[in-house]
C-alpha cells in the first residue's frame, strides 16, 4: 500500500478532509459557546394585562444554553404552563436576545367556581377579582356552553337582559339565570326555539305575573311561572 502512490494521495486527503472537518467543528462549537452570546434579555412584543414580570423571570430562569443553544420549544412550554397564558411564541434576536409573544387568555366566565373558561370555551386556572358569569357543567362542555352564552344574550337583546348563570346537567339538560335573577328552565330540545318563544311572549305576560322568580319552559305551547305570585 505505501508503495501505491494513488492510494498514499487519497489517504492523505481524505486525513486532510477530516481534519479540516474537526477544526471547523471545533472551531464552530468554540463559536457558538463564547460569553458574547450568553442570552441578557427577554423582550416581550406586547405588555401582557394578567402576566407580571416575577412570574415571567420565575418562566425563563431555569433556560439552558446561549442564544444559539437555548431550547426554544422548552422555554415556549415553560411560559405556556403560566396561569394566564393561552399561547406563547418565542424566537432569537441577535445576538443575546429572546422575544417573546404572548397570548393571554381572556376569560368569559367562572367555571365550576374554581375555574374560569375563556372566549374559545377552553377551561384554564387562574385567579381574577373581575366580576364574571358563572358557568357549571362537565369541562368536556365548555367549549358548548361558551357558544350558547353568546348565542342566547343575542336572543335577549331585545329585553335588555344578559345570562349571568348557566347550568349544564350531565343529561344535557339547560337552566339559566338572568342579570335580573330571573331563572328559566330550558330542557334538552329545542332549547333555542324555547328561549325566542320567551323573549316573544313574556314581556306581554310580565305585567300580570308581578313576583314570578322561575320560568319553566319545558312546554310545547307555553311555560309555568313559580315565585311570590305563585
Amino acid at each position: 500500500m505505501w508503495a501505491d502512490a494513488t492510494r498514499l494521495r487519497a489517504l492523505t486527503r481524505l486525513l486532510l478532509g477530516a481534519t479540516v472537518l474537526w477544526l471547523v467543528w471545533g472551531g464552530v462549537r468554540y463559536t457558538l459557546h463564547l460569553p458574547a452570546f450568553a442570552l441578557r434579555a427577554v423582550e416581550l412584543t406586547a405588555t401582557p394585562e394578567h402576566l407580571d414580570a416575577v412570574q415571567l423571570r420565575a418562566a425563563v430562569a431555569g433556560v439552558q444554553g446561549n442564544f444559539f443553544t437555548v431550547d426554544l420549544q422548552r422555554t415556549r412550554q415553560s411560559l405556556e404552563q403560566l396561569p394566564w397564558v393561552r399561547r406563547a411564541s418565542v424566537r432569537r434576536k441577535f445576538p443575546w436576545a429572546l422575544q417573546v409573544e404572548l397570548e393571554e387568555h381572556v376569560a368569559l366566565a367562572r367555571w365550576n367556581q374554581h375555574d374560569l373558561v375563556n372566549t374559545h370555551g377552553e377551561v384554564f386556572h387562574a385567579e381574577t377579582d373581575e366580576r364574571l358569569p358563572a358557568f357549571l357543567g362537565e369541562a368536556r362542555n365548555a367549549r358548548q356552553v361558551a357558544e350558547m352564552y353568546a348565542e342566547m344574550n343575542r336572543q335577549l337583546r331585545p329585553l335588555r337582559r344578559t345570562v349571568e348563570r348557566i347550568v349544564l346537567s350531565p343529561r344535557m339538560a339547560w337552566q339559566i339565570e338572568l342579570d335580573d335573577g330571573l331563572q328559566l328552565a330550558l330542557g334538552r330540545e329545542a332549547v333555542g326555539e324555547r328561549l325566542a318563544r320567551f323573549v316573544r311572549v313574556y314581556p306581554s305576560s310580565a305585567a300580570a305575573l308581578p313576583g314570578v322568580r322561575r320560568v319553566d319552559l319545558r312546554y310545547r305551547d307555553g311555560f309555568a311561572v313559580a315565585g311570590d305570585a305563585a
